[in-house]
């Protein structure tokens, strides 16, 4: 199927400014789930707007072999031909293998512009031939590809939830330094909740007044105090 013919029904948008910066948006998602997922993850944003040159972002594109202005691919074609037929923008996971034979597990998602036509393709090719002790590696503390190690993470159900965990852990971190005295006590801990961002939800001042015994004002008096002076 020639890129005419694809254009021809009518089915692909010619790419504006705005549809340029709303791929690149998924440039930026593409390295970070590669990144999340390991080496053994490829990542390729297509742009519809030349498919002679249609890889505009790739992360791990040792997998395939493609890099930046690699055409799309048969495959990617008949998609957009079936996406024109069904309306379906996210197909089923699909198994391929790559020029070296390795057994791939992918996905391909259709974007779409501010036209409602599409503009682009986010395709996931996940290499289900490497050994799994090297899978399991990328995802252990402190692997050394990204030299990264755990961080803590509260997954709450709501608002209240998230700022009474913080506030446990803010609280626990201060009363375990020693060096912190009992006029710091309070300040200290407003400072912990302020630097994680916790006070961007708006019940957590009154949460944190309440389970300090401090006024709200004492705790916006402390957050003035943090923030950068402007000059």
């Amino acid at each position: 199927m020639s890129e005419n013919t694809l254009r021809d029904l009518d089915i692909v948008a010619e790419l504006r400014e705005d549809d340029d910066d709303r791929l690149a948006n998924y440039f930026r998602i593409a390295q970070s789930m590669a990144d999340l997922i390991g080496p053994h993850c490829e990542v390729v944003v297509h742009s519809l707007q030349n498919y002679e040159t249609s890889v505009a972002k790739i992360v791990n594109g040792h997998l395939t072999g493609r890099k930046i202005g690699s055409p799309i691919t048969d495959l990617g074609l008949r998609m957009l031909r079936e996406y024109r037929e069904t309306g379906n923008l996210t197909p089923k996971p699909y198994f391929t293998r790559n020029a070296a034979g390795q057994l791939l597990k992918s996905t391909t998602t259709i974007i779409l512009g501010q036209s409602g036509k599409p503009i682009g393709m986010f395709c996931v090719n996940i290499n289900l031939s490497m050994p799994f002790s090297e899978i399991v590696g990328a995802y252990t503390p402190g692997f050394e590809e990204t030299g990264t190690a755990a961080l803590d993470e509260n997954f709450s159900h709501n608002a209240t939830e998230t700022i009474n965990s913080a506030l446990d852990l803010a609280i626990s971190e201060v009363d375990a330094d020693p060096t912190i005295g009992p006029k710091a006590h309070n300040k200290t801990i407003t400072k912990l909740l302020y630097e994680r961002g916790i006070f961007e939800f708006k019940e957590a001042t009154a949460l944190a007044a309440e389970r300090l015994g401090i006024s709200r004002h004492a705790i916006y008096k402390y957050i003035r105090e943090f923030k950068p002076h402007q000059d």
